[in-house]
């Protein structure tokens, strides 16, 4: 029998509506839900809902949707929920004067195995540190991020060719899940949280942004792939190609630099003595990059303002590749 707590939930995108479906489907009680504002997106600047705020219009289940979470008029509305618990995914830092509201405190789900990978980007980065094994962790919300007192955890292995679309949606799966699981034990008086253990290295999980996007061909090819995987679909590794052979100094923003975001690889360890950044390609099914070590082998890439395609399709539009090079 699942949990008669009154529950609210805080959360934006996917990966949070993922779980608050879970919970909505096998009938908790959720009383409200707290998301991101409605913005304007797209080339018509057109007011766009979250997945989560969508999702709660469609099912008449009371929303807010503060600017600042210290709002004078927000903090009255949650009270008047009158919550036992706090749920959180992918959600803002919050306030104490929001986590310390209800009765039974605040728990997050974070897509890692903590302490490893605290931060906004976990699977992206479990991804791009080669982690064989990850998973999932609900914690008591306290003043720092992603630092509190751990209630439950799942392991899950990395398959070889998991990308962080493709580890997000199992990670959903299992952390929706964990988060019912830890509902129940905190109604029933038998979870004990544990604080976090010391552990050395520490290996954190910034928010992304576009330089740690960037593909230097200094590296070697399975460290360039790990890149690939742990940006692929969103927000995508990518690189620079060029018509001609740039200084160093040269920056992404000049024409001549073309960025090519790219999906899908396989890294080929064989030495070579050409150029880093050389493309090698026999112009219909193959396109080969040269690094450190060996080469990157595309298979599927995206021009700016084309759509993404396949290594053979972008072969087939693409006639002048030998006058290019990544850099």
């Amino acid at each position: 029998m699942n949990s008669a707590l009154r529950i609210v939930f805080m959360g934006t995108p996917h990966f949070a509506l993922g779980v608050l479906q879970t919970l909505v489907e096998r009938a908790y009680n959720v009383v409200g839900v707290v998301s991101a504002p409605d913005k304007p997106a797209g080339r018509g600047l057109k007011m766009q809902s979250s997945p989560v705020s969508e999702y709660v219009r469609a099912h008449n289940i009371p929303l807010a949707q503060p600017p600042l979470l210290k709002d004078p008029s927000f903090l009255p509305q949650l009270q008047s929920w009158n919550a036992d618990l706090f749920v959180v995914v992918a959600f803002r830092m919050l306030p104490q004067e929001v986590w310390g509201t209800p009765r039974l405190g605040t728990f997050n789900l974070h897509a890692s195995l903590l302490p490893q990978y605290r931060g906004a980007a976990p699977i992206n980065h479990a991804l791009i540190q080669g982690e064989t094994v990850t998973g999932v962790t609900t914690f008591m919300i306290d003043h720092q991020i992603d630092t509190g007192n751990i209630l439950l955890q799942e392991p899950l292995a990395i398959a070889s060719n998991d990308t962080a679309g493709t580890l997000h949606d199992r990670l959903l799966v299992l952390g929706a899940d964990l988060v019912c699981r830890t509902i129940n034990a905190i109604d029933s008086g038998v979870l004990h949280p544990t604080p976090q253990p010391q552990v050395s290295p520490l290996f954190p999980a910034p928010k992304l942004n576009k330089e740690m996007c960037r593909i230097r061909w200094e590296c070697e090819p399975q460290t360039i792939n790990k890149l690939i995987r742990g940006l692929s679909p969103s927000p995508a590794a990518f690189g620079l190609l060029c018509k001609t052979k740039p200084n160093s100094e040269r920056s992404v923003t000049q024409p001549e630099a073309l960025p090519v975001k790219i999906f899908g690889a396989v890294p080929v360890l064989k030495e070579h003595s050409h150029p880093l950044g050389t493309i090698e390609s026999d112009h219909k099914t193959y396109l080969n990059v040269a690094c450190r070590g060996g080469w990157i082998s595309i298979t599927d890439l995206q021009m700016t303002g084309k759509r993404r395609m396949s290594v053979k399709e972008f072969l087939l539009g693409f006639r002048n590749l030998p006058a290019h090079q990544f850099i």
